[in-house]
């Protein structure tokens, strides 16, 4: 695997650096030699951060960690993605749509483990009115939900807003 690492707000120690490396080593048995894997570090107050993010063919596995110290975040973050695939190996791993191409082989046949499955038990219709992001946010407000499609009245595409830590909210927008 590849690994690169960035900063922000932060000094990047060669200790630190070598707490990634070694930690995300372990995951060199899931992955070929030449997955790339991204690695952003930040700090924000007494708020330690570790992004992870491995594009596959296919699939991005992704993770994120937070906690007061960061090598406890970066133990957690390997973890998580570890987990992720266990869980998901079978819908992550697909031959047929040649998504396997950055896998190891021993994982992609390795005997697959009792996972559970993904069952959806609701779908709910509606109609999508176009309306500016604004006011996408006041009526997922009004909806009690933490996230809302709509089709955005300035660019007449599918979009989605989302409810932030920090009450702040984010905007999706598909990429053409």
């Amino acid at each position: 695997m590849r690994i690169t690492i960035t900063g922000r707000n932060i000094d990047l120690t060669a200790g630190i650096k070598e707490a990634v490396e070694e930690k995300l080593s372990k995951l060199d048995k899931y992955f070929t030699a030449d997955t790339d894997v991204y690695v952003t570090l930040s700090v924000e107050k007494e708020r330690q951060k570790i992004e992870v993010t491995i594009p596959t063919k296919g699939h991005i596995i992704r993770s994120e960690q937070v906690s007061n110290d960061m090598y406890v975040s970066i133990d957690l973050v390997e973890e998580v993605i570890e987990r992720q695939l266990k869980k998901y190996r079978t819908k992550i791993v697909s031959k047929k749509q040649n998504a396997a191409a950055n896998f190891q082989p021993a994982y992609i046949d390795s005997p697959e483990e009792d996972e559970e499955e993904i069952k959806i038990v609701r779908t709910k219709r509606f109609g999508v009115k176009p309306m500016y992001p604004e006011d996408a946010c006041i009526q997922m407000e009004l909806s009690g939900h933490d996230f809302f499609v709509f089709r955005n009245a300035e660019t007449d595409e599918v979009n989605v807003v989302y409810k932030r830590k920090g009450n702040t909210y984010g905007l999706i927008e598909p990429e053409c």
